[in-house]
């Protein structure tokens, strides 16, 4: 019987907060009145897109000497690998993404809303950009990352919580990444070295 209760209390505690999730990604809504504004957070939304990010990287370190191709190397891979973990995670959950017209390509090729991959990247990327100790590009950056995240739910491709948790699964990706670089450069040094020469 405690069980039952238990499963009970979750599931409307659950409710509850998909409900307030709701609410809360329905006052963020832009109108389709607002032609300027939809399309400036169009712009945003498409700006942190993976292809985009990934074929940069991918040029950035085909045509760049060290150390921008090592930071090319190990960007690309990391965002690589995120997309991956939020894949995995929109596949696992499978929350449905809101009723909406716009971006019909993300609609069609992933229909899962949680957790957002752009909110995750956008973050991701504002947290790396520190490697470069160059404060004001990191609050643009950080700046352009919240946007990128409200301009998602603005849209009605994404609840309000699948935006916050992407940010925060895009800031512990990084903070891993960096516990982990050196073991990588431990156990894999050759390969490292020829991906970042």
């Amino acid at each position: 019987m405690k069980d039952n209760d238990t499963y009970k209390n979750q599931t409307g505690r659950l409710a509850r907060f998909l409900a307030w999730d709701e609410r809360v990604s329905s006052h963020l809504v832009l109108p389709e009145s607002a032609t300027v504004v939809r399309r400036f957070a169009m712009l945003l939304g498409h700006s942190c897109d993976s292809w985009f990010w990934l074929v940069g990287l991918l040029l950035l370190w085909l045509l760049s000497k060290p150390p921008l191709k090592s930071w090319a190397f190990f960007w690309a891979l990391g965002l690589a690998l995120l997309a991956a973990a939020v894949l995995a995670l929109k596949f696992l959950i499978r929350r449905p993404r809101p009723a909406g017209e716009w971006g019909q390509i993300y609609r069609v090729t992933d229909p899962h809303s949680f957790p957002s991959g752009h909110a995750a990247r956008a973050a991701a990327i504002a947290l790396l950009s520190a490697q470069f100790g160059l404060p004001w590009l990191v609050a643009l950056l950080v700046l352009w990352a919240l946007l990128v995240g409200l301009s998602r739910v603005a849209l009605k491709v994404h609840y309000f919580s699948d935006v916050l948790f992407g940010w925060l699964i895009g800031v512990l990706s990084v903070l891993l990444a960096i516990a982990l670089i050196p073991w990588l450069w431990q156990v894999f040094p050759s390969l490292l070295a020829f991906f970042t020469r």
